[in-house]
């Protein structure tokens, strides 16, 4: 039974994917006239601006993202050099005879 069913479903999906697609056919017969044309390249400039909306808005938003990761990267860093300078300092101090800054 699900033999039969996966090899039907597999039959369907190679002959939808053998129908000819009309949107790109130069010889649809509803494509002929300037107004269909016309209005087809509106429709088609509708979908590319609000996409290009989108992607701008993404954009925006990735940009805003990346900022802030940018920040807390370089306070993290900043931190870091902080926290090393104290250690390096305490070590240098270890070494010249001031025990208290050494580890237990």
């Amino acid at each position: 039974m699900i033999k039969r069913l996966i090899s039907g479903a597999l039959a369907l999906c190679c002959v939808l994917a053998q129908a000819p697609a009309r949107a790109d056919d130069p010889h649809d017969p509803t494509m002929r006239s300037p107004a269909a044309r016309a209005r087809d390249r509106a429709i088609i400039r509708q979908l590319n601006l609000r996409e290009l909306a989108k992607v701008r808005a993404r954009d925006a938003r990735w940009a805003r993202e990346n900022t802030q990761r940018r920040t807390e990267h370089d306070a993290a860093m900043e931190r870091y050099h902080r926290d090393m300078a104290r250690w390096r300092q305490a070590v240098a101090r270890c070494r010249a005879g001031e025990y208290r800054y050494c580890d237990g």
